[in-house]
């Protein structure tokens, strides 16, 4: 099949760990690095944010990034990206028609659905969409502090009945959107997926200093529960506390929300033992995630997570949040411990009693190395999702339709 993906300020080309790149550009690259594996073409339409980027720029074998002119050529916020929406989508129907016509549209986030739903309708292309977020989610969260356009919600409302496929990631995820009114027979469950490839078990790990290693990964912002961390660890002695994610290292210092959690680890008198490691390469991840006893993922929400099925991919025992899409890949009391949001105490009390007991973390590390690789590998996942494009397509996977005539 020919797969259209839209991910209009999520490139898979992009470094991860900055305010608008993390989680949907992993998901993004993965997919279409495992689709385009087997057998499929990809073309992943999203913004050019650089005039210096070339229109289009393969993606390894059977996939290619294609940077749509809309709007200025220079980073913008994703909140900001709305009205660039109906560009974004003209330019993309042209490319259909004259180019590339493909069998499906898969949009990733609902700015995404919008420009997807509007070129579809104008070459007869089924959409597939995942939302990645719900703005009902971050309304209830963030509140006054959320920067969503005004009418987000009612655009993923309208989206969910009228594109042909909403794929949901996690059972948290398919309630809100029961409550938004999006029938259930319109969704289908296939969640994000984790190079188990890349993430194994076996291979170096990052240097360690001696004491037991709680290693967090993700952006450097409010809800990802990093204050929680830091306050649960002066009930965990002796304990390093290690925050990958953000700017680069040398750039930390200029970092208000960095040095924020460096202030508060100095208030809870466990400053030495807290260190961030700003932004790490990809390729070192690994290394990161071996060298931890233990990693803990403490968002207040999280509409799926992938540091967690990394971390059980290189079989580390996972403390988490049980909040969103970690309640689904995280077993409590199997891959690892799920514990409220907002506690600090219980926090510190499950990452405690974990670290004491060896026995405990290696049978949840075997655990959890099993579930990522039977539940999660990026192949499964990619036919799962190659199934619903063909359903939608009315085609049989593996193939595509008959050229359009233009």
């Amino acid at each position: 099949m020919r797969i259209a993906m839209i991910s209009e300020h999520a490139s898979p080309l992009a470094a991860l760990g900055g305010v608008d790149a993390g989680g949907q550009n992993a998901h993004v690259a993965e997919l279409a690095t495992a689709l385009a594996a087997q057998g499929h073409e990809v073309r992943v339409y999203t913004r050019r944010d650089d005039p210096s980027l070339p229109e289009v720029v393969p993606f390894g074998e059977r996939a290619e990034v294609v940077h749509v002119p809309a709007g200025p050529a220079v980073p913008l916020p994703k909140d900001e990206l709305l009205p660039l929406m109906g560009p974004f989508a003209e330019w993309m129907a042209a490319d259909w028609r004259s180019v590339w016509m493909p069998d499906v549209a898969h949009a990733h986030f609902w700015m995404s659905g919008l420009a997807a739903v509007t070129a579809a309708r104008r070459c007869d292309v089924p959409v597939v969409l995942t939302y990645h977020a719900l703005g009902t989610v971050k309304r209830r969260h963030q509140g006054a502090a959320d920067t969503s356009p005004a009418h987000r919600i009612g655009y993923e409302r309208q989206l969910g009945r009228v594109v042909d496929r909403v794929v949901v990631q996690c059972q948290d995820e398919l309630r809100e959107l029961m409550l938004l009114g999006v029938p259930r027979t319109r969704t289908t469950l296939v969640p994000s997926g984790v190079n188990t490839e890349r993430f194994r078990g076996d291979g170096p790990a990052a240097v360690r200093c001696g004491r037991p290693r709680i290693l967090s990964v993700g952006r450097l912002v409010e809800r990802k529960g990093f204050e929680d961390l830091i306050r649960a660890l002066p009930e965990v002695p002796r304990a390093e506390l290690l925050i990958a994610g953000g700017p680069p290292a040398v750039r930390l210092q200029a970092h208000p929300y960095a040095q924020r959690l460096l202030r508060l680890a100095q208030e809870c008198g466990v400053a030495e033992r807290v260190r961030l490691l700003g932004a790490v390469p990809a390729h070192r991840m690994p290394e990161w995630y071996r060298s931890a006893d233990i990693v803990a993922a403490t968002p207040w929400y999280e509409p799926f997570g992938l540091t967690p099925l990394e971390a059980m991919a290189c079989g580390v025992p996972v403390v988490a949040t049980a909040v969103g899409g970690l309640t689904d890949t995280v077993v409590d009391g199997v891959t690892g411990d799920l514990v409220p949001p907002h506690d600090p105490h219980g926090l510190g009390t499950a990452l405690r009693k974990l670290l004491v007991d060896e026995n405990r973390r290696l049978t949840y590390a075997a655990a959890a190395a099993d579930r990522a690789v039977h539940a999660y590998a990026w192949p499964q996942i990619a036919a799962r999702m190659s199934a619903v494009y063909a359903a939608v397509a009315g085609i049989p996977a593996g193939q595509s339709r008959p050229a359009a005539v233009v």
